[in-house]
């Protein structure tokens, strides 16, 4: 018997685990409370997970808009970026007091590194248009080590700390386009020598920097995937070897730093996280000579790998559990937990079905996504209503993981389908540009034909068909809204709907993706107001509903407010529910609360 899910009950299970980061003070890891709203660092503990950090503290770096890397463990200390001024603090790991190490309120930090050697923290700085590799030590301000290139990722220190490795890119790139590896010796004082740019052997995205020992390994798609590379460096030029051949993806988009989907182990072992289909595999070869075998399979993404006392620690994702603390021994695949893995509800909670949809006429990719039936099936004798959801990004994914909201949809009657259309991260680098100048066209023919497909298989009424995205998702939604009639009516969370406008204010991060996106506008006039949302408004039939938070910095409001103006101009039935102090995505869980029940109550009203 399944019992319903409020939208309070759904609010309080965005609880979310990450920033794995470890080092003879301990175990510790980033927790997102839904009641604060803040992100607290908590440790492992002989007796549970245990908050270091103090309440009123909160932990998030806004480092490109989107941060990462926010907080470093060193060998008495954790250093971490708390999120109102930005600035670097040391969280002593016993008392948990907080204290500032930077003091400069016109930059922000991220990517944090401990070095072990120079007793310091290396980061990324950010300010006033520009980034730096910094080094930064305890009473003794910031040290600039590396400057001149426009992006810079997460360094990596060899174990002797003598050598170190990081990732540029620069504009008009996003990083999962084109980024490059950069290579430098750190000498007995700190600073860097014979810093080198070490291309890879053809034209990609390289990620993920981490040293076995002296030996770099990187992840690289220049042969079609993220694949693991070692990288053994000379003097002027570098040989790239392939260390696994497999025909997927080892790592997500990088929209934040210091992600760690792959990490050696002792005597020549590995563990790494492949993507198949969208749902992340855990591969863990114990050493060099035992076969490779896959653990953990329960589970359905992996982040955060990283080594303490001989085993891997790592951030686990499951369709039906929160986020999950894991502590694995290499030698077995045993694993135990040391936090998290709770069940989000009383309820049952409902796990999706892979589902793909096959090449068909021009359309040569294959297309699949996540499929969640109604709670305890639909009591209809019709097949049952159906939301469609476009992913953020675009470039990023709908993982088989824990989503509180779309558990809240089916237990109130729905159906739910997350699409994976082209231009998704995890089906290979052709898969992931094929959205390049296609934005708002193939991404649109993608959801058209999962709805049909869906429908014609029985998973959804095809007279009750419902689109919804946030973010770059929302022009998604947006653009199908204009261009078909399969939908019955569509909902906008801080959507995109008008490109131009955005990219003028966006922030310098993503100052060349829609150009990427929808190309040049001054090339291509004609396609930028086709596929403009807030032009092509008068071609909307459904009706719509928005959702906006008026500190939104990537989304500016204005662009929603103008999108509702011309449809109430043209008549449309239209809602707009506004959020003053929200920003890009709301976090304050009476804000979840009610998006979650104007939502249902729309949908409701127009199924």
């Amino acid at each position: 018997m399944f019992s319903t899910i409020s939208a309070e009950q759904a609010s309080a299970a965005f609880v979310q685990r990450g920033a794995l980061t470890v080092s003879p003070a301990g175990i510790f890891w980033l927790e997102f409370d839904p009641d604060s709203s803040k992100t607290l660092l908590y440790r492992a503990a002989e007796n549970g997970p245990q908050r270091v950090t103090p309440e009123d503290f909160s932990i998030r770096s806004q480092v490109n808009g989107y941060g990462g890397g926010a907080v470093c463990a060193g060998c008495a200390a954790v250093y971490a970026v708390e999120a109102s001024g930005q600035q670097i603090h040391r969280i002593d790991t016993q008392s948990g007091a907080v204290g500032a190490i930077t003091c400069d309120s016109q930059a922000c930090f991220g990517g944090l590194a401990w070095d072990s050697r120079h007793q310091r923290v290396l980061a990324v700085r950010e300010y006033s248009g520009r980034q730096q590799l910094v080094a930064v030590q305890d009473g003794s301000g910031i040290r600039c080590l590396h400057e001149g290139e426009d992006f810079y990722s997460t360094p990596a220190l060899s174990a002797s700390g003598t050598r170190i490795a990081w990732v540029c890119w620069s504009l008009p790139d996003m990083p999962w386009v084109r980024s490059v590896l950069w290579t430098a010796d750190v000498n007995a004082e700190g600073a860097l020598e014979h810093a080198r740019c070490r291309p890879a052997p053809g034209e990609g995205s390289v990620q993920q920097p981490v040293f076995y020992g002296e030996e770099l390994l990187v992840l690289s798609d220049h042969d079609g995937w993220w694949q693991p590379w070692r990288v053994s460096t000379g003097a002027e030029s570098a040989v790239w070897t392939c260390l696994d051949a497999t025909a997927a993806d080892h790592a997500s988009a990088p929209w934040q730093l210091g992600e760690s989907h792959h990490r050696p182990l002792e005597n020549g072992g590995w563990a790494r996280v492949r993507y198949r289909s969208g749902t992340g595999e855990l591969w863990l070869q114990a050493s060099a000579d035992a076969p490779a075998r896959r653990i953990a399979a329960d589970y359905t993404d992996f982040r955060h790998l990283t080594v303490r006392d001989g085993r891997l620690h790592c951030i686990a994702h499951s369709a039906t559990r929160l986020d999950t603390v894991l502590s694995i021994d290499p030698a077995t695949g045993e694993f135990h937990t040391l936090a998290g893995g709770e069940r989000p509800f009383n309820a049952d909670t409902i796990p999706p079905e892979t589902f793909r949809i096959p090449p068909s006429g021009e359309v040569r990719e294959e297309v699949s996504g996540l499929w969640y039936p109604p709670a305890g099936g639909s009591s209809e004798t019709s097949p049952p209503p159906l939301i469609l959801i476009a992913h953020g990004g675009p470039t990023s994914t709908a993982w088989p993981v824990f989503n509180p909201q779309v558990q809240f949809w089916c237990h109130h009657g729905f159906a739910v389908a997350e699409i994976n259309y082209r231009g998704s991260a995890g089906f290979g680098r052709d898969f992931r540009l094929a959205l390049a100048g296609n934005w708002g066209q193939a991404d649109v023919e993608d959801m058209e034909r999962a709805a049909d497909h869906l429908a014609a298989t029985g998973r959804g009424d095809a007279r009750r068909l419902f689109i919804q995205g946030r973010s770059s998702g929302g022009y998604t939604a947006l653009m199908a809204m204009t261009r078909s009639e399969r939908f019955r009516a569509g909902a906008s969370l801080f959507g995109v709907s008008d490109p131009a406008r955005l990219r003028e204010v966006t922030h310098r991060f993503e100052s060349g993706y829609l150009d990427w996106l929808l190309g040049s506008p001054e090339e291509f006039p004609g396609r930028w107001h086709d596929r403009t949302p807030v032009r092509q408004s008068h071609r909307i039939r459904g009706p719509m509903i928005f959702f906006q938070g008026g500190q939104d910095r990537v989304v500016v409001p204005e662009q929603t407010r103008a999108m509702v103006r011309e449809l109430e101009r043209a008549g449309q039935a239209v809602e707009l529910w506004w959020f003053e102090e929200e920003g890009h995505g709301f976090r304050q869980r009476e804000n979840q609360v009610a998006l979650l029940e104007n939502l249902l109550a729309f949908y409701r009203r127009n199924r």
